[in-house]
């Protein structure tokens, strides 16, 4: 034991194994939610533009991935990729499926484009109906529209929201470490299967801590750089 009461000989064991663990619970994160938020501009704009078939489409797709655990998510992809294995190699996508990193962005894409298409089709419908017809008086096509003048307003009032879901992502990508990703929770998960010390789960709890905290900093700065201008108005 060293000072502060923390295991020496554990941490000179692994680590530096903790700090990959951090390294890829990052790329996990960031992929994941940078690919939802590709995926959920589309989601977002069928829920409020899509008409009956789009919109009740979108909405079913919101409804099945935040309303089912994240963890029987993972699984279906994981495992249930396994029972297709054949036709996935027909098609050239089972290179991707047999690994447990790729299923685990997969899983974890389809599930955070459903929750920031929710909060962006809020944004959007909280925008009052006059930007729309505004935008298509001075000669802008729909699609223009809502490139340049719907969505930048809708994520910049969704943006304190979209920082939350980031966190809860930090957070819920624990969840790959039980297909086999080594992520900062399969790498505690080890190591305390080596050691039986139960401290390697307190590293696990700071390093997290320590990812929320570095996010919910730089969104502040963010949301205040962005929403300057809201600032000013008052």
């Amino acid at each position: 034991m060293g000072l502060l009461g923390l295991n020496v000989d554990l941490m000179e064991r692994y680590g530096l194994r903790f700090l990959d663990g951090v390294q890829v619970t990052l790329e996990l994160v960031l992929l994941s939610v940078f690919l939802g938020a590709l995926l959920s501009l589309p989601l977002a704009v069928a829920r409020v533009e899509g008409g009956k078939f789009l919109s009740r489409a979108s909405f079913t797709y919101s409804y099945f991935f935040r309303g089912t655990p994240l963890l029987a998510q993972t699984f279906l992809v994981y495992y249930g990729a396994g029972q297709f294995r054949p036709q996935l190699t027909d098609i050239g996508l089972w290179w991707f499926f047999r690994d447990a990193f790729n299923c685990a962005v997969f899983t974890f894409t389809l599930n955070t484009a459903a929750y920031q298409a929710e909060i962006l089709r809020g944004g959007i419908e909280s925008l009052p109906i006059g930007q729309m017809e505004a935008a298509r008086a001075i000669g802008l096509t729909r699609y223009q529209a809502y490139r340049k003048v719907i969505l930048p307003q809708a994520i910049a009032i969704g943006l304190r929201p979209l920082g939350n879901e980031l966190v809860l992502m930090i957070k819920s990508s624990a969840i790959a470490s039980v297909i086999t990703v080594y992520d900062l929770m399969g790498v505690t998960r080890l190591a305390f299967s080596r050691s039986y010390d139960m401290e390697v789960y307190l590293w696990a709890a700071l390093l997290y801590l320590i990812m929320v905290e570095l996010v919910r900093r730089i969104w502040d700065v963010l949301e205040r750089r962005l929403n300057r201008h809201l600032t000013l108005s008052r």
